[in-house]
């Protein structure tokens, strides 16, 4: 926990009145520096991360409505302790009738995307083990391994050995692929075929950091917090099946037609849409490189945390050139059912893809992955690394939206790998941070600006956050993803999370240093484990201002903006801080002779005061007061931010 003064004196005389020891008292991060983590949040001297590379075997059974998969986990110690057992996520046992999901949430599926589905939730037996084997040098030995839940905990034999040494886990498996009440991985019935969207399809490695040792959170439905390592996945599926998966699609000659082979290769230098199937193919024959049997798609991909894959025999593919800094390139592409052709819908995803990750990648970091891909489906709304889950229905501004949101997750938290269980702030509240820039410069602002729809009822996002901050049931914005109640999670670590960054950006750093910091930050933790004390310690340093007043206001507490203009008396007036929270503030004086002038006042004014006057130089009387005369932020009460001299 944050650490706060003890209320002062102010406090204490004036209950419920704003109090400046509490609000600057001295600001103590929660993680301490150290040699693994630097002053100026960027990563230390003796930072150091474990390691998992996969090979991965799956196969689906479309009439079982089964997957089952041989998994090679290569595990890397780097860390400088003995490992005497290892942790893995199993996460399709939440669909078990007791997991801990179903009996905390009863019918309702934390983080459940799609609800067309009604009545009691149905289950699984969630995976079902066939054997897991652990490799160490030439011997290979069934493992001694326990299930807890969504973890599996495999006890060593022999501990694993500090800095660098290594183990390979070999585990057989199979188990049944939830319906679209699955949420986040199912399968489901478009129009003229099914679609499978697999995702959290196979056991991963829990992160082991400086942090917790450790970090085995039980999978409730919500986010997740994987090891870095490179990827090589062999999806077999019948061949009338088309596979889009995270990363490199290896083996293109053996799984699509000479046709598709050259169609893809257009498309990697076209900057508009190439069809790779078109709608009118589905189905046909001579769309496949063979009649039956199965095929075998081979996916590679580096530096990720995860992979996630989408198969279906009635996907329609296309695809276009993603321009990348440096003059690197990366493949947009885009799969869906014939239902979502339409040019106000999926026949317009590839290019807001291609778009978003080019906006993305020249303002804050560049895209480091070989694809890009939306996929039409069942699991809607869900991001993994290269690839992400929409609707089938969705088009016009939504479908931008949901695109761009979904793909920019590649940046937070698929690139810069924060604890999104644990600090949900720093997945969707700075995704949808950097979604601001994305809907503002499409095609002029063709659907700008983004706002989110729960809290649109009142225009402007300093209206909007007021409906979260006077709410007395939000917790605050540092707050683990599973706790937030249903209805706040969103406007809490989406919207103020959010809200927080424009502030940070607008109103206090200004662009140009923010901008600055924020992109060393990004520089800094790709494909690492920040914590919120690094960000923090990262914006105040490189960006060169003491900011504990506003993570302490803003992001540990939900503290109350209001500042109010008291009186005016001639050419003299008085501004009261009302509110726990403190910002700066642009303050418009009106004179009786018709004259005007703005001026700032910064986040010290208060101090050691909650009560300000001012005099103009020239003894001019005063006409008006008013603060905040843009509408930039969320002062509570604004009844009182203009006041008239009488």
């Amino acid at each position: 926990m944050f650490l706060l003064a003890a209320a002062g004196p102010l406090a204490l005389a004036q209950q419920g009145s704003y109090d400046p020891v509490k609000t600057f008292a001295p600001f103590i991060m929660p993680d301490p520096i150290n040699v693994y983590r630097s002053s100026n949040g960027a990563p230390g001297p003796g930072y150091w991360q474990n390691e998992a590379d996969y090979e991965l075997h799956p196969t689906i059974d479309p009439a079982k409505k089964q997957l089952s998969a041989t998994e090679t986990i290569t595990y890397i110690n780097n860390s400088p302790d003995t490992l005497t057992s290892l942790w893995l996520h199993v996460e399709q046992n939440i669909y078990r009738k007791d997991s801990r999901s179903r009996l905390a949430y009863g019918a309702a599926l934390r983080g459940r995307r799609n609800t067309e589905e009604s009545g009691p939730r149905p289950s699984s037996e969630g995976y079902i083990f066939d054997s897991v084997e652990i490799e160490a040098g030439k011997q290979r030995i069934k493992a001694d391994y326990i299930i807890s839940d969504t973890r599996m905990q495999i006890r060593l034999a022999e501990p694993l050995k500090p800095k660098g040494g290594q183990l390979k886990i070999h585990i057989r498996y199979h188990y049944q692929i939830p319906g679209i009440w699955g949420g986040r991985t199912s399968w489901g019935k478009s129009q003229q075929g099914e679609i499978y969207d697999m995702a959290q399809w196979y056991p991963r490695m829990c992160v082991y950091d400086d942090l917790r040792g450790w970090d085995t959170l039980p999978y409730l439905g919500s986010e997740f917090y994987l090891e870095y390592g490179h990827f090589d996945y062999y999806v077999t599926v019948p061949s009338n099946f088309i596979v889009a998966g995270s990363g490199e699609l290896v083996n293109p000659k053996e799984v699509l037609t000479l046709q598709q082979v050259a169609r893809l290769e257009l498309a990697r230098n076209s900057d508009s849409t190439v069809y790779i199937i078109k709608p009118e193919e589905i189905g046909k024959s001579e769309s496949r490189p063979k009649q039956d049997g199965a095929l075998t798609w081979h996916f590679h991909m580096d530096h990720t945390r995860d992979v996630a894959f989408s198969a279906s025999p009635v996907f329609v593919w296309d695809a276009a050139k993603i321009n990348l800094p440096d003059g690197k390139k990366s493949l947009a592409m885009s799969v869906y059912p014939p239902e979502s052709v339409g040019e106000d819908a999926w026949t317009k995803s590839t290019e807001y893809v291609k778009n978003s990750v080019e906006n993305f990648s020249k303002r804050w970091y560049p895209y480091p992955y070989p694809a890009a891909i939306n996929v039409a489906g069942f699991s809607t709304g869900m991001e993994y690394p290269g690839i992400v889950f929409d609707g089938i229905p969705d088009k016009g501004s939504f479908l931008f939206w949901v695109t761009a949101h979904e793909i920019g997750h590649d940046w937070f938290p698929m690139i810069v790998g924060s604890n999104e269980r644990r600090n949900a702030f720093m997945d969707e509240g700075f995704n949808t941070f950097i979604d601001i820039f994305e809907s503002d410069e499409y095609a002029e602002g063709k659907y700008g600006p983004k706002r989110d729809s729960e809290y649109s009822a009142g225009g402007e996002p300093p209206d909007m956050i007021l409906k979260v901050i006077d709410d007395p049931a939000a917790p605050p914005v540092l707050f683990p993803a599973d706790g937030y109640p249903g209805r706040l999670g969103h406007p809490v670590s989406y919207f103020k999370g959010a809200y927080g960054m424009v502030l940070l950006r607008e109103q206090i750093l200004g662009p140009d240093r923010f901008d600055w910091a924020f992109r060393k930050y990004i520089r800094d933790w790709a494909f690492k484990h920040p914590s919120p004390s690094d960000f923090f310690r990262a914006m105040q340093s490189e960006a060169g201002e003491d900011l504990g007043w506003f993570w302490r206001g803003w992001y540990e507490n939900h503290w109350k903006f209001d500042m109010a203009v008291e009186k005016i008396d001639g050419a003299t007036m008085t501004i009261q801080n009302k509110g726990q929270l403190v910002l700066p503030a642009t303050v418009e004086v009106k004179f009786k002779d018709g004259t005007s002038e703005r001026f700032r006042l910064p986040w010290e004014t208060w101090l050691s005061k909650g009560e300000y006057v001012w005099s103009s130089d020239d003894k001019k009387p005063i006409a008006s007061v008013t603060i905040d005369p843009d509408h930039k932020l969320p002062d509570d009460d604004r009844s009182n931010n203009t006041k008239s001299a009488e």
